[in-house]
C-alpha cells in the first residue's frame, strides 16, 4: 500500500526527525528524545516522498518512528509558544509542522485499520503475527 505524502507534510516528518536526532542523549537540551525515539526515528525509511508500506509488520515500525516525531513536534510547539507568543512566527511555523506530521500518523493509523480488517475479511481471523509478517498488500 501506499502512504500519500505530500511535500508539506514531508518537510515536516524531516524537521521532526531532525528535532528527534539532534536532541538525544547529550543533544545538550534541557529534555532530551530518549533513546527509545531515536532509535524509532533512526529507523524509518528515507523520508523523500510517498511511502510503501508492504505488510502489517512493516507499518509498526513507520507509525512508531512517526508517532516519536509528532510527540517532539508537540513539544517544540509548546516551548515556542511559552518562549514567545502564540502567534509569533516561529510558534506558528512550529504548529504547521506538528499539524502536518499529526495527519502523517492519522492516515497511518487509519492504514493499520484497513490493514487489519482486509486480513480479517480473507483469513477469516485477526491478523496474528505470522499472517502480519507474510500477508502482501501490493502498491
Amino acid at each position: 500500500m501506499i502512504l500519500t505524502v505530500n511535500y508539506e507534510e514531508m518537510l515536516a516528518l524531516r524537521v521532526g526527525a531532525r528535532t528527534v536526532l539532534d536532541h538525544g542523549p547529550g543533544g545538550g537540551v534541557a529534555v532530551a528524545a530518549p533513546p527509545e525515539d531515536r532509535a524509532r526515528v533512526s529507523a524509518l525509511p528515507p523520508l523523500d516522498g510517498d511511502l510503501s508500506v508492504g505488510t502489517l509488520v512493516e507499518l509498526g515500525p513507520l507509525e512508531a518512528g512517526v508517532e516519536a516525531i509528532v510527540n517532539a513536534l508537540r513539544i517544540a510547539m509548546d516551548e515556542q509558544i511559552v518562549a514567545t507568543h502564540p502567534a509569533s512566527e516561529t510558534a506558528v511555523a512550529s504548529y504547521f509542522d506538528y499539524a502536518h506530521a499529526l495527519s502523517v500518523l492519522d492516515r497511518i493509523q487509519d492504514m493499520r485499520g484497513e490493514m487489519e480488517s482486509v486480513i480479517e475479511v480473507v483469513t477469516g481471523a485477526p491478523p496474528d503475527d505470522h499472517v502480519a509478517g507474510t500477508f502482501v498488500f501490493p502498491d
